[in-house]
């Protein structure tokens, strides 16, 4: 017996606002940022436009991304599209990847090159200007993206808070250049530039890869399922076991044997095992939970849940 977690539908619009602000933000900072670069010969400037280019193609992944993650369940997707968002925060992590390359090779050119920069007032007024929106932006959708426990939007908000970093480092490093006259500092941010973004790129990568993969939910969640389980003792569930749990976009899924008394009824553990998908369903705020009633006789070794389960008693593993 299953339960589907419920879908409200108010979670779509929230989702896809945030996404579509991040949208319009991107595109006119790569506006700006282009100009200033073509005007002042910055390639921190330059790689700052690329960083933005790489946020807005995030940007529209993660817009398209959410409204496909919260279709319903059809005929070729059981389950639902939730991992859309996951493959949508894959995407961007490669596509950070991809962006720091760009800038390696447009900084190192320009140092060996000794190119000069020029009109350095505009690049720091149109840099402080982005790094202001930013702030702002990533703010919004960052909360956005913790309300509807979206992958994609978490995604998306790294990239504008990578970009907020890296906005920071080049309005320093333009400073240093003007007081300095130093333009070789230009290059040497946008290296250090590159190196965040890639950082912040294996981050997502990695984070969206162990949900494609199915990594089971994080320990004090398995747990929390754990101590439902047990203090549902006193309702004839004499034990569980093969607790399988993992999430999808922002939709957890759990799975389990459940072992009731001898003597209890079928109607009894069917009304149980709903109640207790509730509970399970409570800690984890939403999910599908599978339950396979056993009789008691499946119980294993090590698994036993007592009649009345004690406060103190540690909770039962039965992974």
């Amino acid at each position: 017996m299953s339960t589907a977690p419920a879908r409200p539908e108010e979670r779509r619009p929230s989702k896809t606002r945030a996404a579509g602000v991040s949208i319009a933000s991107n595109a006119a900072l790569i506006a700006l940022k282009i100009a200033a670069a073509a005007i002042t010969g910055s390639v921190a400037i330059a790689s700052e436009a690329i960083h933005s280019a790489i946020d807005l193609i995030a940007s529209i992944v993660a817009f398209v991304s959410v409204r496909k993650a919260d279709e319903p369940a059809d005929d070729t997707h059981h389950y639902g599209h939730q991992k859309a968002e996951n493959l949508a925060a894959a995407i961007e992590g490669m596509l950070i990847l991809v962006g720091s390359g760009v800038i390696v090779y447009e900084a190192v050119s320009r140092l060996v090159s000794g190119a000069q920069v020029a009109s350095v007032g505009v690049g720091i007024a149109v840099i402080a200007f982005s790094l202001a929106v930013n702030l702002g932006v990533g703010a919004f959708v960052r909360r956005r993206a913790r309300q509807t426990d979206s992958a994609a939007l978490e995604g998306d908000a790294a990239h504008i808070a990578s970009d907020a970093v890296t906005s920071a480092g080049v309005l320093a490093g333009l400073v240093l250049v003007k007081l300095t006259g130093a333009d070789w500092i230009d290059s040497a941010v946008a290296l250090v530039v590159a190196v965040w973004i890639v950082a912040s790129g294996l981050r997502i990568l990695t984070r969206s890869s162990r949900v494609l993969l199915d990594e089971t939910l994080p320990a004090d969640e398995l747990d929390a399922i754990r101590r439902e389980v047990v203090a549902f003792g006193d309702r004839g569930v004499a034990g569980f076991h093969q607790l399988r749990a993992r999430r999808a976009g922002a939709h957890r899924y759990v799975d389990l044997h459940v072992q009731f008394r001898a003597g209890t009824t079928l109607e009894d553990a069917h009304r149980t095992a709903h109640e207790l998908q509730d509970a399970i369903r409570g800690q984890l705020g939403g999910a599908d939970v599978l339950i396979h009633l056993e009789p008691e006789d499946r119980v294993r070794p090590g698994t036993e849940i007592p009649p009345a389960p004690g406060p103190e008693r540690p909770p039962v593993s039965a992974g």
